[in-house]
């Protein structure tokens, strides 16, 4: 299974090491990465495989929303196929 991961927030050093952290730390493999600098916000789109993830996806998902939470950023973890259905015209 797929997740597409988003970040957005102020930019500050270290967002992409922090988030393909807890990826690495949980069996997560980042397959495609696009990010840009808009101003002072960050912003970030990853595609990531999680069928070998370590947690249930709802915690990983959690996982990283606190990691939004305690660095002033949104993240979202979403199913791939839940992402492509709510964006299909």
């Amino acid at each position: 299974m797929r997740a597409v991961i988003t970040v957005v927030g102020k930019d500050m050093v270290g967002i992409l090491a922090k988030v393909s952290t807890i990826c690495a730390e949980n069996d997560v493999n980042i397959i495609e990465v696009t990010q840009s600098i808009l101003q002072d916000m960050f912003c970030m789109i990853m595609m990531a495989d999680v069928s070998e993830c370590k947690l249930p996806f709802a915690e990983f998902s959690d996982k990283l929303a606190a990691l939004g939470e305690n660095n002033g950023l949104q993240i979202h973890v979403m199913n791939e196929d839940i992402f492509n259905s709510m964006h299909r015209i």
